[in-house]
């Protein structure tokens, strides 16, 4: 079964207070879909001229015009659509089949362990879609501040990656708590744990 994603356009001619502006109503902001399903965004035009365009982003990518139904949708296809100048619709084209991201953390430095603060990176690899959710915990809790992670960078094979850094007082460090990465993109996720005493002190 195919999956076709289109926008409609309903025109209005009278918009109070409004006088020869184009009105842009697009929803909902989010579409997330399985392959083979069918998702739908509307676009709402408050103006008599209905020939409005349509524009796919992919993170870190430039807008590209394209026509509004688009056939055999895949992971590929997961994008922010902008009709107009509006905000956009991000579509999110998720696969079971589709394997996990790869998870590789980097402990500190041995320099950066003779400061106050120290730094985690997460590197997320082989991610098939541009979108993916980055989540951090520090001994089983949550954790919410000192957190940096950059977009989804699109690599030659058509994967996407990321690097998201957590950055903790050494002390916390030393006490040898297991620090965890979570990343998920659509429907899969995967998480890796760290910490000092299970790390390479040369």
């Amino acid at each position: 079964m195919s999956l076709y994603v289109s926008l409609y356009y309903m025109s209005s001619s009278y918009f109070p207070g409004v006088s020869g502006v184009t009105v842009v109503t697009q929803k909902p902001p989010v579409v997330t879909v399985r392959k083979g399903e069918t998702a739908t965004m509307n676009c709402n035009l408050g103006t008599v001229d209905n020939n409005a365009c349509l524009y796919k982003q992919v993170p870190g990518g430039v807008p590209q015009y394209m026509l509004r139904c688009i056939n055999n949708v895949e992971e590929a296809d997961s994008a922010v659509y902008y009709c107009q100048t509006h905000d956009g619709t991000k579509l999110i084209v998720t696969d079971s089949t589709l394997p996990p991201p790869v998870l590789t953390i980097l402990p500190p430095s041995s320099d950066e362990l003779k400061s106050s603060k120290v730094t985690l990176v997460c590197l997320a690899s082989q991610m098939a879609m541009g979108y993916a959710d980055v989540s951090w915990t520090a001994g089983g809790s949550p954790v919410t501040g000192d957190i940096a992670t950059s977009g989804p960078v699109p690599q030659a094979d058509k994967t996407f990656q990321l690097s998201s850094c957590l950055t903790v007082d050494t002390s916390e460090w030393n006490q040898d708590k297991v620090f965890s990465c979570k990343v998920t993109a659509g429907s899969k996720f995967a998480e890796k744990d760290i910490k000092k005493s299970e790390c390479s002190t040369e």
